[in-house]
């Protein structure tokens, strides 16, 4: 198959453009195979669902380091204070330095509170954090997290566990047009050709948990956004055909012969 350009984020270069989340599985097997469908080579961890001390059995006990970059991330924190202490804590116990920053808004919706999450991030770049803000499909603050230093920008395709795909695609074409760093969809991927669409708008990748893992087979979800990750980015750099307003036929028939047409 022909291979698909890397994915810079800071200087960690990814061959695959999809991360994967590595919640809500039935079990840690499961989990694993799917990973491994998935062909990702960055998976999150939620920081604040895991035992970071190791003296009982933890989520990083069935994540090999050696095959995945493991991606802190402060999933469940409401306050810049919370989002910003759980990627220190993480970075302690020795996971790295990146993060996937969330600093939620609302309960229901799990929207991101963006000026806390703007402020977190100008923290955490400070004290030396690679930063993955995820964030709503607002222009704008897309460009404001850039420019406080965040190595990429996460816009929601929409809300976190939805399964409605890209809701806005005008929004997230601005957004690539708006910042120079990386832009990966994360949130409300619901299917392939979801995850596909988004690689085709241009987005640099996708992040996704629960399309995999809520899926009836998530093994089998895991290698198909793996494909569509992979169509929708050559699809990209191919590029599309001209939209037309009426048919234009495939085989021309100006310079036929001996068909009365000429």
């Amino acid at each position: 198959m022909r291979p698909i350009s890397a994915l810079k984020i800071g200087d960690i270069e990814l061959k695959s453009r999809l991360i994967v989340g590595t919640g809500k599985y039935a079990s840690f097997a499961q989990m694993r195979l799917a990973l491994e469908a998935s062909g990702a080579q960055m998976v999150t961890v939620a920081v604040r669902r895991v035992n970071l001390d190791r003296t009982r059995e933890s989520l990083l006990d069935a994540i090999d380091p050696k095959k995945y970059i493991l991606l802190p991330n402060t999933a469940g924190c409401y306050t810049k204070e919370e989002a910003v202490r759980a990627a220190r804590l993480g970075w302690a116990a020795g996971l790295s330095n990146l993060v996937k920053l969330e600093v939620i808004g609302d309960e229901k919706t799990l929207m991101p509170d963006t000026m806390a999450l703007l402020e977190a991030t100008r923290e955490l770049v400070k004290e030396g954090f690679i930063v993955m803000p995820y964030t709503t499909d607002d222009p704008i603050m897309a460009k404001k997290l850039e420019e406080a230093g965040a190595a990429c920008v996460m816009p929601l395709a929409a809300p976190i566990g939805s399964g409605q795909g890209i809701l806005n695609r005008l929004n997230i074409e601005l957004i690539l047009e708006k910042v120079k760093v990386p832009v990966i969809v994360d949130a409300g991927v619901g299917t392939a050709s979801d995850a596909a669409i988004a690689m085709e708008l241009g987005a640099d990748g996708v992040l996704m948990n629960t399309a995999i893992a809520a899926a009836k087979d998530p093994v089998k979800m895991a290698e198909a956004m793996k494909q569509a990750v992979i169509a929708g980015r050559l699809a990209y750099e191919a590029g599309r055909m001209e939209k037309k307003k009426y048919a234009n036929a495939s085989s021309p028939v100006t310079g036929l012969v001996g068909m009365g047409i000429e």
